[in-house]
């Protein structure tokens, strides 16, 4: 599963020819949670709140590429990385 980008001790991943709706893995310690890219919300899995709250945050700053990158996995192309939240 590609690592889309690191910050805070959280990680963003995102499978090759996952399942709709377009979402990426959010893995912190022993949390992972399932977020939706159009909707910016929690699909599955638990992340505590404030992990919750930087990785909607860095979500809706990277939306565009987010999209961008779920097409590439869905037709398994390179996923490109984003930027961390600073």
């Amino acid at each position: 599963m590609p690592q889309i980008s690191t910050f805070l001790g959280i990680i963003i991943r995102m499978f090759y020819r996952d399942h709709n709706p377009p979402h990426f893995h959010a893995v912190y310690a022993e949390y992972e949670g399932l977020i939706d890219i159009n909707k910016l919300e929690l699909l599955w899995g638990s992340l505590p709140p404030r992990v919750l709250g930087l990785v909607i945050e860095w979500a809706a700053l990277h939306q565009k590429e987010l999209m961008e990158n779920w097409e590439r996995a869905k037709q398994q192309e390179t996923i490109l990385p984003s930027a961390p939240l600073v």
